[in-house]
C-alpha cells in the first residue's frame, strides 16, 4: 500500500473517532454550535473517502484509453471536497438561524467543551500530517483534506470560544451566533479549496519557482543545441508534464540530438521529481531567438 493510500485511510479512521467525539459533546450539552460541529465532521468521513478513492484511481498506469496516466482523479476529489464543505456550512447557518430564535440554556457545558477539545486537537494533528505529507507526495486530495480538516478544526476553536462566552455572560444566543460567524469562515475555505482544484483541471502551468527550476535544468543541459523554446507545462496530481522545441545545428546527426534529449530530460526528473518531459526537435533555421539560452 502507498504512502498517500495509508494516509487515505488513516484520514477515515481518524473522522469516524473524530464524529464519535463530537456528536457525544452534542449529545452531553444540547449546543446547536457543537451539533453544526459534529454535522461538519460528517462531511469529513464523506470527503476521507472521496480521496481514498481519488487516489487509487490516480494510482492507476496509463492505459490506452488515458495515455497520459490518471492523475486529475484527485482533483474531482479536491473538487467534491470543496463542495461538501460549502454543504456542511449551510447546514451550520441553518442549525444557527434556529437556536437564535429559540436559544437554550446548555446542559454540562464544561464537560462537553472538553470532548469536543479532545476531538479538535486529535483533527489538529491529522490536519498537519495530511497537508505536509500531501505537498511531500504531490497529491493534491490529500491535501485538500488536511485543508478541510483545519477548517473543522477552525469551525470547533469558534465553537468552544462561543459556548464559554455564553456561559460567561448567560447571553445563550451567542451559541447560535458564533456558530454562524464560523460557517461563513467555512464557505471561504470550500471555495479556496474548489478554486485551487478546478485550475488543476484546467492544466494551470507550474508554479514560478517551478518552472524557474525547469528552465535552469534545460539550460545546464542542452549544451550542444542552439536554443530552447515555445516552453510549456501543466500539472495534474502528482505529474507535472513539460514540452518545449529544442533547436539543434542543422548538420547534428539524429543520435547526437537524442543524446542532448536524454540529458536534458534526466536534468529536468531530478530538479522537479514525477515529470513527463516531451521535446520537439528543429533545425537551427527554426531558431526564434527567443526562450530559453543554452549555456555552453
Amino acid at each position: 500500500m502507498s504512502a498517500a493510500l495509508k494516509l487515505a485511510t488513516g484520514s477515515l479512521l481518524i473522522g469516524c473517532l473524530v464524529l464519535g467525539l463530537k456528536v457525544l459533546a452534542w449529545w452531553m450539552t444540547g449546543s446547536v454550535a457543537l451539533l453544526s460541529d459534529a454535522l461538519e465532521s460528517t462531511v469529513n468521513l464523506a470527503t476521507a473517502f472521496a480521496a481514498l478513492i481519488a487516489i487509487r484511481v490516480a494510482a492507476r498506469p496509463a492505459d490506452a484509453n488515458h495515455p497520459f496516466g490518471h492523475h486529475k482523479a484527485e482533483f474531482f476529489s479536491a473538487v467534491l471536497e470543496g463542495v461538501m464543505i460549502i454543504v456542511a456550512a449551510l447546514f451550520i447557518l441553518r442549525e444557527a438561524y434556529h437556536g437564535f430564535m429559540s436559544p437554550r440554556v446548555l446542559d454540562a457545558p464544561i464537560e462537553g467543551l472538553l470532548v469536543n477539545g479532545a476531538a479538535t486537537a486529535l483533527n489538529g494533528v491529522w490536519a498537519w500530517v495530511l497537508v505536509r505529507q500531501g505537498q511531500k507526495l504531490k497529491s493534491p486530495a490529500l491535501v485538500a483534506d488536511g485543508r478541510h480538516l483545519w477548517t473543522d478544526v477552525v469551525t470547533s476553536a469558534g465553537v468552544a470560544g462561543g459556548v464559554l462566552l455564553a456561559l460567561v455572560t448567560g447571553w445563550w444566543v451567542l451559541d447560535a451566533v458564533m456558530a454562524a460567524l464560523v460557517a461563513v469562515n467555512i464557505l471561504w475555505s470550500g471555495w479556496r479549496v474548489v478554486k485551487e482544484s478546478l485550475s488543476g483541471l484546467m492544466d494551470e502551468a507550474v508554479p514560478d519557482e517551478t518552472l524557474e527550476q525547469i528552465r535552469q535544468a534545460i539550460s545546464a543541459e542542452a549544451h550542444g543545441a542552439v536554443e530552447a523554446h515555445d516552453l510549456r507545462t501543466r500539472h495534474a496530481g502528482s505529474a507535472t508534464f513539460v514540452e518545449f522545441h529544442l533547436v539543434v545545428p542543422g548538420e547534428m546527426s539524429v543520435f547526437d540530438a537524442h543524446e542532448i534529449c536524454d540529458r536534458v530530460e534526466a536534468a529536468v526528473a531530478k530538479a522537479v521529481p514525477d515529470t513527463n518531459v516531451t521535446i520537439h526537435v528543429e533545425p537551427e533555421h527554426k531558431s526564434k531567438h527567443t526562450g530559453i539560452i543554452v549555456l555552453d
